[in-house]
């Protein structure tokens, strides 16, 4: 079952919320937080795990960890717009680690993607490679980030259904 259909309350909401910002809280600590004995807030959290609500855990890794490094986002055009250039396209995206988000969009582009290299020459050779590799890019255009004025997470307590 989607994350999207599962059937969340108030206090799913409130455990999803915890859990994006303190991710090694204990299981005694959430279950306090949240109101609910251990072993209930126990059973909720593995049901959000089972049913995929909670995708994994993993730690923010602060930016300075990795050197230097250059964000550029790339707004992408492919050549023609059948189902398999589109899959075409996603898959030589995917096999890109340097891509770190890609979005298909609707407008005068076809996709909006996040690069994430050590500087723009390498990034150069990441599109040059794309661009004669088969993935189907007609143009792009690049727009290097200066600085990040604000990186977060959705707030789910702010935007999720409660069904």
């Amino acid at each position: 079952m989607a994350p999207g259909r599962i059937k969340l309350d108030d206090r799913d909401i409130k455990i999803l919320s915890i859990l994006q910002s303190e991710g090694r809280i204990s299981k005694a600590a959430l279950a306090e937080r949240v109101n609910l004995s251990p072993t209930p807030c126990w059973e909720r959290l593995h049901r959000l795990e089972e049913t995929g609500a909670i995708e994994g855990y993993s730690a923010k890794i602060a930016d300075s960890v990795y050197g230097p490094m250059t964000v550029i986002f790339v707004m992408i055009e492919i050549e023609s717009h059948r189902a398999e250039d589109f899959t075409a396209f996603e898959a030589a995206i995917d096999s890109t680690p340097e891509v770190v988000e890609c979005w298909s969009i609707s407008g005068g582009y076809d996709y909006l993607c996040k690069f994430v290299t050590r500087d723009l020459s390498t990034f150069q050779e990441i599109i040059e490679r794309l661009l004669n590799g088969g993935a189907g890019v007609k143009r792009y255009f690049s727009y290097p980030a200066i600085k990040a004025t604000k990186k977060s997470v959705i707030p789910i307590d702010m935007i999720a259904e409660t069904r």
